[in-house]
C-alpha cells in the first residue's frame, strides 16, 4: 500500500510537469485552464506543447479546455481519491471547451 503525504493544490499542479508521459500525449498540442477556488485558490495554465508539459500560474488567453473546481475537490480527482466523471456529472468539477480533449487529459499523466 502506498502512503500519500499531504500536498498542497499547487504542488499537485505544478508536478503535472514531472508527471507528463510525452509518449501518450505524441502530437498534442494545448492548453488547459485550471481556475481553483476555495481556500487554496488560484488560476494555472497547463501547456501541452511538442513533447513538453509547462505549469505556469495565470490566466491564459484562448484556453483549449477550462476547468473549474473547489481546490481541495480537484486534489481528490488529482490523487485518485474521487472520481473525476462523477464530480463532472454532479457539478463539483465543470469544464469548458474541448470536451474531447477534457477527456483524454489524465491519460497524459501518471498517477501518484
Amino acid at each position: 500500500v502506498f502512503i500519500m503525504t499531504e500536498y498542497t493544490v499547487k504542488e499537485l499542479i505544478h508536478n503535472h510537469e514531472k508527471a507528463f508521459m510525452p509518449d501518450a500525449a505524441e502530437g498534442v498540442e494545448a492548453v488547459i485552464q485550471y481556475r481553483l477556488t476555495g481556500d487554496e485558490a488560484g488560476d494555472y495554465i497547463i501547456n501541452i506543447r511538442d513533447g513538453k508539459c509547462v505549469v505556469e500560474e495565470g490566466i491564459a488567453e484562448e484556453p483549449d479546455v477550462t476547468l473549474t473546481s473547489d481546490a481541495h475537490d480537484f486534489a481528490d480527482v488529482l490523487l485518485g481519491r474521487a472520481n473525476g466523471m462523477q464530480y463532472f456529472m454532479t457539478g463539483k468539477l465543470k469544464l469548458s471547451g474541448d470536451l474531447n480533449l477534457a477527456m483524454k487529459l489524465t491519460s497524459f499523466f501518471k498517477m501518484a
